[in-house]
């Protein structure tokens, strides 16, 4: 099959039988990290940005500038780069030095940003950065992935019909950050499947669930300031996932299945074996892995930077 854009690359019927990775459940892996963006975050890049030019925001030659601390800067700066826009990304400390030359690579331009907010984290120092660029140019467009409502129906339109399509699911695991895949799937799965039971998975020290913060190191997963897309009342269950586990699932994949998984990935599996006793006998289980494991090779792989945020992980 040929295909006209990058960004039209987007595979949702790669799923990956993982039946016995955890004892006693029937575990199936969504793909996502297969396309040209590497990430889930391509279908909400593109989301937003269709959304920005449908309203006539976003104009040919227009500029757009986003937070994020890796793949949904990876997604923009490539899909801006086909579209003939130029991109900005605000990052943080956090953001892989890999993911970050990934942007550059596509011709954006990347900020750093290092002041740490309230709660720890960067997420409103990175905000606020945006808020101050819009005020000096004001030529510059802000798609603001936390409260526009294209990032979640997204998911609505791709990504959970794309699970469904596979067949039933009984039980759902989901990650959390600006919380779009998660109420996208979980709204969609309260239409057309609602005796599916929905999991949030989030990483201790994360804030979007009313947990308290505190101070976190893996992309991915989690917010220092709740997004304005969350939405109570959509999920069955929340388990908060230490960043210490996901590291020690993500290694177990590799060394165990072969599969070179993200970070988010490891919370979500690690969120499966954790309540595995309390799924029913049978269940038809589904996770969605986010993307994978390359751009964490100097992260979650490298055991000097383990070691120093976590001491040793038993892989």
């Amino acid at each position: 099959m040929i295909y006209r854009h990058a960004y039209d690359l987007v595979l949702d019927d790669l799923f990956l039988d993982l039946s016995g990775f955890i004892p006693g459940v029937d575990l199936t892996l969504k793909i996502e990290g297969l396309n040209l963006a590497g990430s889930i975050k391509l279908k909400a890049a593109v989301g937003l940005l269709e959304d920005l030019e449908r309203r006539g925001v976003l104009r040919p030659g227009g500029r757009v500038i986003e937070s994020s601390s890796g793949n949904l800067g990876i997604a923009l700066s490539s899909v801006c780069a086909a579209r003939g826009y130029r991109f900005t990304c605000v990052a943080d400390p956090n953001t892989a030095a890999t993911s970050v030359r990934l942007m550059r690579a596509y011709g954006a331009e990347v900020v750093i940003v290092d002041r740490r907010d309230a709660n720890g984290g960067f997420l409103q120092s990175r905000i606020d950065h945006i808020h101050a660029r819009l005020r000096e140019d004001p030529g510059l467009v802000w798609p603001n992935q936390y409260a526009n409502e294209a990032n979640p129906q997204a998911h609505y339109r791709r990504t959970a019909p794309a699970l469904l399509k596979e067949g039933e699911v009984d039980v759902l695991f989901v990650g959390a950050g600006t919380t779009g895949t998660l109420r996208g799937c979980a709204e969609y799965f309260r239409e057309h499947s609602p005796g599916t039971r929905i999991v949030a998975v989030d990483t201790a020290g994360s804030v979007t669930f009313g947990f308290p913060p505190a101070r976190r190191h893996i992309p991915g997963l989690g917010t220092s300031r709740r997004p304005e897309i969350f939405r109570d009342g959509l999920v069955d269950e929340v388990v908060m996932v230490p960043e210490a586990e996901a590291v020690r699932m993500c290694r177990r994949l590799a060394t165990g299945r072969g599969i070179l998984a993200g970070g988010s990935t490891g919370s979500v599996l690690a969120a499966v074996e954790s309540r595995h006793r309390d799924l029913p006998e049978g269940a038809s289980v589904v996770a969605i892995s986010p993307d994978l494991g390359e751009r964490y090779l100097d992260t979650v792989y490298d055991d000097d930077w383990v070691g120093e945020r976590f001491g040793a992980v038993d892989d």
